[in-house]
């Protein structure tokens, strides 16, 4: 059945601004075919609406959607046992052997300490025994002390860092809302972080192409993150990247060059998980994230204020264009996957532009990042604004691999051969 949505829910913005999947996605008729949704197994928790940052191209507060004005700026305890009661409801339902938790924001460690770990205290205690629980937090780092880190390790919370680079000029976009620099508070937070490597999940960069490919890299590396997160900027043919043009690939350049200082490195230093997804979808491996293949979305956001919503990138798109319609207080999160946004990106392949079907590359880059297709008027079925980029970073990576199998095989043919 379709989704209990409402104009107030956003039905009109969205068959103007996204005629796909929104006017043209029968969800009933392909549910009838006997496409079955995929369950949700990650579940992003605004537990704050606000931040103490004013990054410049923060995709929550400056950008297309300006939803984050009308929410509490903290989800209430209530909320948080509505959530606790709706995941295990849909863990119940579909047999979920392992729910993933975000505690996102804005920025979550505004509140005290010992506030922080709720929301996932409530959720494990709501959950079916032996139904495994991951928890992170993703921070701005800027309030991380030995308190806060001490609450998070003690419920099994993990740490994950969204930074520029490891240089303060690096870092010249993240400043309060005064216009101050930030990065000396982030790099106090992730020092301490970086002496608990047990809590700590990793770091989030958004590429820069007017910086140093490797120069930020190395940066990053001082921080010793075990994992490393490379992020296209949020961009879309209606709004394209800095630097974009015909004939250029400058983001597809600098992962290329940050890749080749990765793989020839003697010692593995950190996991890039852009890379490592690339590598394994081009041995045809499944994807763990939603940027590459094509793989079922299995992600939802709880807002402040119980709303169910799609995936914050969106907002970079169009006002309004994460919601749903959908509470937790009146809807179940199994109605959420009736959703058409939510059903476009269970899809695969059918969901994708005629050119991206028919792309050799296809299967390792699945289009692209969802919100980066995105065209005013006419929705998400066009390739990623980074389609040129993409190919790049997926023929030199599917190179090196080769190159890497050529030289392993010819030892020892050159052993026998001796």
């Amino acid at each position: 059945m379709r989704p209990r949505t409402t104009e107030g829910g956003g039905t009109r913005a969205h068959h103007r601004h996204a005629p796909w999947p929104y006017a043209r996605l029968d969800v009933p008729a392909l549910r009838a075919a006997g496409h079955r949704p995929h369950p949700l197994r990650q579940f992003v928790l605004k537990t704050r609406s606000r931040c103490n940052l004013a990054c410049t191209y923060c995709y929550v507060y400056s950008m297309a959607d300006q939803s984050w004005r009308g929410r509490p700026d903290a989800m209430s305890t209530a909320t948080q046992d509505l959530a606790a009661r709706r995941i295990a409801e849909h863990a119940r339902t579909h047999h979920l052997a392992r729910v993933d938790l975000v505690l996102h924001g804005g920025e979550p460690l505004l509140g005290p300490p010992e506030q922080l770990t709720g929301p996932v205290d409530r959720i494990r205690a709501a959950l079916a025994p032996g139904t495994e629980v991951t928890a992170a937090v993703q921070t701005n780092a800027t309030l991380l002390t030995p308190r806060r880190l001490d609450a998070l390790a003690a419920a099994d919370i993990r740490v994950g860092v969204s930074v520029d680079g490891g240089l303060p000029a690096h870092n010249a976009r993240r400043v309060t809302h005064r216009g101050r620099p930030a990065f000396a508070a982030v790099d106090r937070g992730l020092r301490l972080l970086a002496r608990r490597p047990e809590s700590y999940a990793g770091l989030l960069c958004v590429v820069d192409i007017g910086q140093d490919p490797v120069e930020t890299y190395e940066s990053l590396l001082g921080y010793a993150p075990p994992t490393l997160g490379l992020l296209l900027p949020l961009a879309h043919w209606s709004s394209p990247p800095p630097g974009a043009g015909p004939g250029r690939t400058p983001y597809g350049d600098w992962l290329v060059a940050v890749f080749d200082h990765w793989w020839r490195a003697e010692a593995r230093r950190t996991r890039i998980r852009l890379f490592e997804e690339v590598i394994a979808l081009l041995l045809g491996l499944p994807a763990a994230t939603e940027e590459l293949g094509l793989g079922p979305v299995a992600a939802a956001v709880i807002e402040t204020d119980g709303t169910l919503e799609q995936a914050d990138s969106l907002k970079s798109a169009y006002e309004g264009a994460a919601r749903t319609g959908l509470r937790l207080d009146t809807h179940t999160l199994d109605e959420l996957l009736d959703h058409p946004g939510i059903a476009a990106r269970q899809l695969g392949r059918a969901a994708l532009a005629g050119e991206c079907r028919g792309c050799e590359l296809v299967a390792v880059c699945g289009g692209g990042h969802y919100p980066h297709r995105y065209r005013a008027g006419a929705g998400f079925r066009q390739p990623s604004v980074y389609c040129a980029d993409l190919q790049v970073l997926i023929r030199h990576v599917a190179a090196a691999l080769h190159a890497a199998a050529t030289a392993a095989t010819a030892g020892p043919a050159r052993e026998l051969a001796s």
